[in-house]
Parts: C-alpha cells; sequence; structure tokens
C-alpha cells in the first residue's frame, strides 16, 4: 500500500478474536487501536478536532491549539496540528507517561505540565488560561466537544459491524477518560441493536461507581467528574477494575498472545472477562484496546 500522508493510515485498524480461556465458551474481541500511526484510538479523535474546528472557522492557519491531556489525544492533535502546520500547547499533568510527553515534543507541540495533585482539572484550568493570554488560540476540549462522540460514532463503530460481518454482538465493554469513544461507539451500536448491553469500564480511583476519588497506576481512562457525553447514551454497568487486575492482563496477554497492551486495555480486557461470567453462554464481546505499552515502560509496566 503506497501512502503520500500520514493521516491515511488513520482508523480501519484490525479486529482480533482473542484465543483465550473465556468464561461460558464466549468471545472477546477487540479492536486494535494501537494501528493507528500515533499509536492510540485518540488519533482519531486528533484528526476529527482539527477538521471539525476548521469547517467552524474557529481555526485558521495562524491559530493556536491548546489543549489538556493526559497524553494520547495530545498526540493524535500535535499529528493532526502538523499537517496544518498549527502550534500547539499541550497541558499535561506531570504524572502521565514521559514516553508520550516526548512523543508529543517529537511531533512540535509544546509542553505545558501542571502539579500531579491538581489532576486533569487543574490542567483544564491551566489550558483556560493560556487561552485568555495568547490572541487567536483555542481549545478543542475533548472533555466537552460534540466531535469527540461524532467521531467515534462516525468511524470506529461502523467498522466494527462491518469487521464482525453479521455476528451479534451480546456486549460493549469500553473505558471511559473523556468518555466520548465509549459514548460515540455505544450510541451507534445500540442504534443498530438495542439489545447491545453497554458497559463502562473504570479503575479504583475513579468515581463512575461512587467510590471515592484517589489516584491509579492505570492511565487514559477513569473520571474526577461525570463525562457530560454520558447524559446522551444508556450505561447498563460500571465495573471497577483494580490495578493489580488491570497490569495482570497486560502482563497476560504480552505472554501467551504476543499482544502489547497499555495499562486502560488490560482494564477493559478484565473487566470483559468478569462480564463474561455472567452472561449467556456463547455470548460476544466487543471491546476496545487503546494503545500499547511501549509508551509506558518507564512506569514498568512489566513489572509486578
Amino acid at each position: 500500500m503506497l501512502i503520500k500522508n500520514i493521516s491515511e493510515l488513520i482508523g480501519q485498524t484490525p479486529l482480533i478474536d482473542l484465543q483465550l480461556d473465556i468464561p461460558n465458551h464466549s468471545r472477546i474481541f477487540a479492536k486494535l487501536e494501537m494501528f493507528n500511526p500515533g499509536g492510540s484510538i485518540k488519533d482519531r479523535l486528533g484528526q476529527f478536532l482539527i477538521s471539525d474546528g476548521i469547517a467552524r472557522q474557529v481555526i485558521n492557519q495562524d491559530t493556536v491549539i491548546i489543549e489538556p491531556t493526559a497524553g494520547n489525544t495530545g498526540i493524535g492533535l500535535a499529528l493532526a496540528a502538523q499537517q496544518h502546520h498549527l502550534r500547539t500547547i499541550l497541558v499535561v499533568p506531570e504524572k502521565f507517561s514521559y514516553e508520550k510527553q516526548q512523543l508529543m515534543q517529537a511531533l512540535g507541540a509544546e509542553i505545558v505540565n501542571t502539579p500531579s495533585s491538581a489532576g486533569i482539572k487543574g490542567a483544564i484550568e491551566k489550558a483556560k488560561t493560556l487561552a485568555t493570554d495568547i490572541d487567536n488560540s483555542y481549545i478543542p476540549m475533548q472533555f466537552a466537544n460534540p466531535a469527540n462522540p461524532k467521531t467515534y460514532y462516525q468511524t470506529l463503530a461502523p467498522e466494527l459491524i462491518v469487521d464482525l460481518n453479521g455476528e451479534k454482538i451480546t456486549a460493549f465493554v469500553a473505558g471511559a477518560g473523556s468518555g466520548g469513544a465509549f459514548s460515540g461507539v455505544a450510541q451507534y451500536l445500540n442504534e443498530y441493536d438495542s439489545t447491545i448491553q453497554n458497559v463502562v469500564v473504570e479503575p479504583e480511583g475513579s468515581i463512575l461507581n461512587g467510590g471515592p476519588a484517589h489516584a491509579h497506576r492505570t492511565e487514559g481512562i477513569g473520571v474526577e467528574f461525570i463525562p457530560p457525553f454520558f447524559k446522551n447514551v444508556r450505561i447498563d454497568q460500571t465495573l471497577t477494575v483494580s490495578d493489580a487486575d488491570a497490569f495482570q492482563q497486560v502482563r497476560d496477554v504480552a505472554a501467551h498472545l504476543g499482544l502489547f497492551i497499555g495499562s486502560s486495555s488490560g482494564a477493559a480486557l478484565a473487566a470483559s472477562l468478569k462480564l463474561a461470567e455472567t452472561l449467556p453462554a456463547q455470548s460476544t464481546i466487543v471491546t476496545i484496546f487503546s494503545d500499547s505499552s511501549e509508551r509506558y515502560m518507564s512506569d514498568k509496566i512489566y513489572e509486578k
């Protein structure tokens, strides 16, 4: 396949039928989003946010893009902004992956770190402050922008239906950070088949199940506030996964399936296996592996 621009490789990622010992003779399919050129599901979002901003004329050739991010959205935005030669400033809490921050810088983005203790809320406030000081700046604001779920409604979700070639889906399982991917895919799938269960995954320390907010090792998912996109989607169940269980799956799929997945993907797999115990026999579960383990090596992702 010959291409002329790296953005041509965004989307149409593989779907894998996981060869695991799954309860109740069920099957788990995972969308391998690390096959996007920037290495994660957020390449789709970065491309869509920039295109949407240009279409709405809030981005021109001189606009400065500012965004609070845990990392992958920043990489996706930097990749998309690079195509349009746009200056990009990404506000990242210090605690998040060193590798992701290096990749953002490699793509030409400027990094502004905020204290880990302030979480993503602190990054959002800093981004807003920067925007007031920088003329012709634009914050796509993935956490509130309706283009976020629309990205996955229009791209990833239809791919799942095509990939499965008519196989009936019992449940869709995915983690939530901004909540955009979960909401967009869940909405599309429920319009396609209203019997599909929507199951959201969070790490311990996230607030969706009512537990207290606290730090967790699992990156990319977990929320400090309820994503606004959840207002428009039915959530049938929320599963909370410990860091230990998520990282165990990260190690297991590398050792047995040759798959290098990040901790949020490990959490999604752990939740899918847990869900399979309660679903009818021979159910079909679809999940998302959002990124790969290589960008978390400094966090000792494979160490017990």
